[in-house]
């Protein structure tokens, strides 16, 4: 490695170090955008080979100039974003520096082999069955389409039909039942499976948006053939978890495939102390998650579970093709479990983490995210004017304030605008609300009363603006 390699990866080090030891002091929001940005980063494709140095510190300004979100930091609760832990983020940079395509054994053994490690320490800790297997695909969404893919192949398969040779023309329709709540996400599965949003039979919720069972029963006798029944654990709004072993039971005396969206919801489990609130999760047939959520790993890193392992390999990878090395027993190819072919280390962040913090220490993680998301709520509930609309159940809040839509958008808007904290927006049984996500690892209870603060004097500073005198 030239001198010139080794100036530009220790600048960009040097560049990083700075940014994380800046994220609890700097705007959480981004400051910049397209009017400062593209001038910085855009102009015309250089004619010929440019100084590395200028480059990394042309990122470095985008940075500092306000064009990144401190969603790592410990004052962001918009989206269910964690922060990186400094473990996985020196992992991730051995990922990139490694350069290993981890779809084959032959081509990583040991980041083939960590995340083999990886997946049966996931298994273990999520209280699944023996036998689990386990993908690490890009996000949630694509932990969907693999495991909705795999239910595909089974409840076909168990009539009759090979999807993977045959397609869908021609194919029984396959019933795909789902909360009324579902996320989006679901539905891209969906779409890309060929199984159509469309034909989707919605199952209605209580009102924290939990799935009722007497309704999925009712649906569930009107569906005659291959079933695929999707839960969630921890809606994306309230933090809401679906009843998933009574909803496993009947779905299971039905025939139904079970499929539980766990995107962060899942991580309960990992806890003793909310493990109850997951009662029967592992009678579930497949289950979606994501790493770079409650974990705090770097983006990207989903997760995807599969109880039966030969219906999970048989719906991604039929054949090998001639140029792969034969299968050899005792080496793991990741390709096997996940659409991707070539794909990053994505595993080796997770293997760092788990290995890092212990089963106590992700407990631990997991559980104070929901006693600050309780803290959360309890001092927006003594501010007079504010409304939390949900039950606290994991580590999502949803507050509105003076009853009124414009007020509470208002609040969000100016929240955003000062930069001392960062909060989303949602529509929550047809009114305006507050999103409140309690996600990353460096959030303390003195990051709670400061926002908490913050947001009493916006609401203030808002409502005066608002009403007339």
């Amino acid at each position: 490695m030239t001198h010139a390699d080794e100036a530009v990866l220790g600048l960009a080090a040097e560049y990083a170090n700075e940014y994380l030891a800046g994220l609890a002091t700097r705007p959480v929001g981004a400051t910049a955008g397209p009017a400062q940005l593209e001038p910085l980063l855009g102009g015309p494709l250089p004619e010929g080979p440019g100084e590395p140095t200028e480059t990394i510190s042309l990122l470095a300004k985008a940075a500092r100039t306000g064009g990144v979100v401190a969603s790592g930091g410990p004052r962001y609760f918009g989206f269910v974003v964690g922060g990186a832990l400094p473990v996985s983020v020196a992992a991730d940079w051995l990922v990139s520096a490694w350069d290993q395509n981890s779809g084959v054994y032959d081509l990583g053994p040991a980041t083939a082999t960590a995340e083999y490690v990886t997946a049966q320490w996931l298994v273990e800790l999520f209280g699944l069955p023996a036998g689990t297997s386990v993908g690490f695909p890009t996000g949630c969404a694509m932990a969907h389409l693999t495991a909705l893919a795999t239910a595909r192949h089974h409840v076909l398969a168990a009539v009759g039909w090979d999807v993977e040779r045959d397609g869908l023309r021609g194919a029984p329709e396959v019933h795909i039942v789902a909360s009324a709540q579902r996320h989006l996400t679901i539905e891209r599965a969906l779409r890309y499976l060929g199984l159509g949003i469309g034909r989707t039979k919605p199952v209605g919720t209580d009102a924290e948006g939990r799935m009722r069972p007497d309704l999925l029963r009712a649906e569930l006798a009107r569906c005659d053939g291959p079933t695929i029944v999707c839960t969630q654990v921890g809606d994306v709004n309230s933090g809401a978890i679906d009843p998933v072993g009574e909803i496993c039971d009947i779905a299971h005396e039905h025939g139904a495939w079970v499929h539980v969206d766990g995107a962060f919801g899942l991580w309960a489990a990992a806890s003793p102390a909310l493990r109850p609130l997951l009662a029967g999760i592992e009678r579930a047939d497949s289950w979606a998650s994501d790493a770079h959520k409650w974990l705090n790993v770097p983006y990207d890193c989903g997760l995807v579970f599969v109880r039966n392992a030969e219906d999970h390999r048989a719906a991604m990878l039929n054949a090998r093709a001639d140029y792969l090395p034969d299968p050899v027993p005792g080496e793991r190819d990741p390709i096997e479990w996940v659409p991707d072919f070539s794909r990053r280390a994505r595993s080796l962040p997770v293997w760092a983490a788990l290995r890092t913090l212990g089963r106590s220490g992700i407990a631990a993680q997991i559980e104070r995210g929901c006693a600050l998301a309780r803290r959360f709520a309890a001092g927006l509930a003594a501010i007079e004017g504010a409304e939390v609309l949900n039950e606290v159940a994991l580590n999502q809040v949803l507050v509105r304030f003076a009853g009124d839509d414009t007020i509470t958008r208002g609040v969000i808007e100016r929240l955003q605008e000062r930069g001392v904290s960062w909060f989303g927006g949602t529509t929550w049984n047809t009114q305006a609300a507050m999103r409140v996500s309690v996600t990353s690892w460096r959030t303390t209870e003195s990051d709670v009363d400061t926002v908490l603060t913050e947001i009493r004097a916006v609401f203030t500073e808002v409502l005066s603006a608002t009403v007339p005198v």
